[in-house]
């Protein structure tokens, strides 16, 4: 893949509120499929930029929206900041992330490069679980799920295994065998609850791998279980949406 572009755009939500997305398209103009990016606890940073540029490069335009943008507009957090991280995932609730999850699905469908009908989203820790809502919620022809937690229930809250029937497109996930944040009962309903309705998806443990193994900026980075989600990504994606 050749040059990108990269901008910041803002969006309008339907609850009065603006939001602003980092943006990253093939340089070329060409028709793309469109990708939602969602961030993790810690902001549109670094990382996830560097995602969305990762997944541009293969032929997407890509938008992570900043989901925190009612309670912390441009917060980037540290990694090593835990507790600033949680106070804004806790003040995240499921009808305002349905709203940006349509507004952000919007921004791409209004996008003269993005080929209509050809949408798609990941998500990490976090986004993983609004990866999950907006397949949901949107339509798309495929979704990614990393260590979604907050999907099943947990003493975090109630999850969405509710919105189970809704699913439009089918939904990969990637789990950590090590991770303890979501465990194999979590897990076991996620499948569970998929497989009852018959909703089509796949799931992928890496037992060597904790939570957030993805994230190269991050001590729990297991580069070889990133290296293989990112190959296995790329297939499901090619085979479900098409790229390049």
């Amino acid at each position: 893949m050749g040059e990108l572009q990269t901008e910041t755009i803002t969006l309008r939500v339907s609850d009065g509120t603006e939001m602003n997305g980092f943006l990253a398209r093939p340089a070329d103009g060409a028709k793309r499929p469109g990708m939602l990016v969602f961030q993790e606890a810690f902001g549109v940073n670094g990382h996830i930029r560097d995602v969305c540029k990762r997944i541009a490069a293969e032929g997407f335009v890509t938008l992570a929206p900043e989901l925190f943008h009612r309670s912390g507009p441009g917060m980037e957090i540290p990694y090593t900041d835990l507790p600033s991280a949680m106070m804004q995932v806790r003040a995240l609730t499921e009808a305002g992330m349905e709203a940006d999850v349509r507004a952000a699905h919007q921004a791409l469908v209004a996008d003269p490069q993005v080929e209509p009908g050809r949408y798609a989203a990941v998500g990490f820790c976090m986004g993983g679980r609004v990866a999950y809502l907006a397949d949901a919620v949107v339509p798309l022809v495929a979704a990614i799920s990393f260590y979604g937690g907050g999907i099943a229930p947990s003493q975090m809250g109630p999850g969405l295994l509710g919105r189970v029937k809704n699913l439009s497109g089918p939904i990969l996930f990637f789990w950590g065998g090590r991770d303890k944040h979501i465990g194999a009962e979590q897990r076991r309903a996620v499948a569970d609850a998929l497989t009852e309705v018959g909703k089509t998806h796949i799931e992928v443990t890496f037992s060597d791998a904790d939570h957030a193994f993805f994230c190269d900026a991050r001590p729990s980075y297991h580069p070889e279980s990133a290296k293989e989600a990112w190959a296995l990504s790329l297939a499901f994606l090619r085979e479900r949406i098409g790229s390049r």
